[in-house]
């Protein structure tokens, strides 16, 4: 047995018991058993294959239990990715974590998300332009609402951009997994993905600012 996928074996099931997904519609999403407590954080930062790898970094023992790239923000339920590309769905393609707060803090996830952004482009990310692209953290409960305003309060008074943070702040609705093959992409299609990144800006960006 591989043991460096138990976590996410663990939280799957948690998920299929019921346990780990709290229902759509619920204020709190976060989960606690005795033996595990497994919280969640969901944003969004354009192409949703990009954001994934930065995650997944903190999988194997570091916090980070299972990550599913998605869409949120939207009204009309299980949209596929193809009706989202329209922009005309009002979702935002976005990552949903499933991580071990004793292990990996929220504070830290916000911390790699805007490390992977451009914080001060509400319009898109990089190549990948309209709202559906848009950066958007979306908190479940009080407490990340007051550390997702905190740490862009903290990151528009550092004065490390000129422009402002542009990032939106807003509660969670519900959240949907885009199909199987957008799961991964980078590891499953290493080449495209590299290509990608590299044309559409994000790595160079990444690179200048977020050294």
């Amino acid at each position: 047995m591989n043991w460096n996928i138990l976590p996410a074996i663990i939280c799957s099931l948690f998920l299929f018991s019921g346990l780990g997904r709290a229902n759509e519609n619920s204020k709190d999403k976060n989960v606690t058993s005795k033996t595990l407590k497994v919280e969640i954080a969901i944003f969004a930062g354009g192409c949703f294959w990009c954001l994934q790898p930065a995650f997944d970094e903190l999988m194997e023992g570091k916090g980070v239990l299972l990550t599913t790239v998605g869409f949120t923000g939207g009204k009309i339920p299980h949209p596929s990715y193809e009706s989202v590309a329209t922009g005309q769905t009002q979702h935002v393609e976005s990552i949903e974590i499933h991580y071990d707060p004793t292990k990996v803090s929220y504070e830290t996830l916000l911390d790699i998300y805007y490390r992977n952004i451009d914080p001060t482009d509400g319009g898109g990310q990089f190549s990948d332009r309209g709202p559906h692209y848009r950066p958007v953290i979306f908190y479940l409960n009080e407490a990340q609402e007051k550390a997702a305003r905190n740490s862009k309060q903290k990151l528009q008074d550092s004065k490390k951009f000129t422009k402002n943070i542009a990032v939106e702040i807003t509660a969670a609705t519900p959240f949907y997994p885009a199909e199987e093959k957008h799961q991964k992409y980078y590891d499953k299609n290493k080449l495209r993905y590299q290509t990608y990144s590299r044309l559409s800006g994000r790595k160079s960006f990444i690179e200048k600012n977020w050294k």
